[in-house]
């Protein structure tokens, strides 16, 4: 019997950018998706409606490796759950099966709730409450 965690999807991902200004004019003026919330200006979260992408600013100490083609710039991918608790109970499971935690259990600045792990590969996964999607119904 496989779990039941109440995943509503795989509604989320992060990217590390090298310009944030032309990633955002790419995202929101080209795409068409819509400002979420902007903690500072190396963050921003965006959505086409019931999903979540984080750009984040690869630090200047950092961008030599983030070359066009030769770097990895994604930072995670999430599953969005229905609720704070959801996030508890995943956590807790994952902590019991010996999967590593990269980020402990965590309510952010938005109300959001996560906590973050890796996969047999390494592959960060955020398990994410969004407030703004989360309470949206399944497409």
């Amino acid at each position: 019997m496989k779990p039941q965690f109440g995943l509503q999807g795989l509604r989320h991902l992060a990217l590390r950018v090298r310009n944030m200004v032309k990633a955002r004019s790419f995202y929101e003026g080209l795409l068409g998706m819509k400002v979420v919330w902007e903690p500072d200006p190396e963050n921003v979260y965006l959505s086409s409606g019931c999903d979540n992408l984080a750009l984040h600013q690869i630090p200047k100490e950092q961008m030599d490796q983030f070359k066009p083609g030769t770097g990895q710039t994604m930072d995670h991918f999430g599953f969005i759950v229905e609720s704070p608790d959801a996030v508890r109970g995943i956590f807790q499971v994952m902590q019991q099966a010996g999967t590593p935690i990269v980020k402990p259990l965590k309510t952010h600045r938005d109300e959001s709730v996560s906590f973050y792990m890796t996969d047999p590969d390494g592959n960060v996964i955020q398990i994410l409450y969004e407030p703004h999607i989360s309470r949206k119904p399944i497409p």
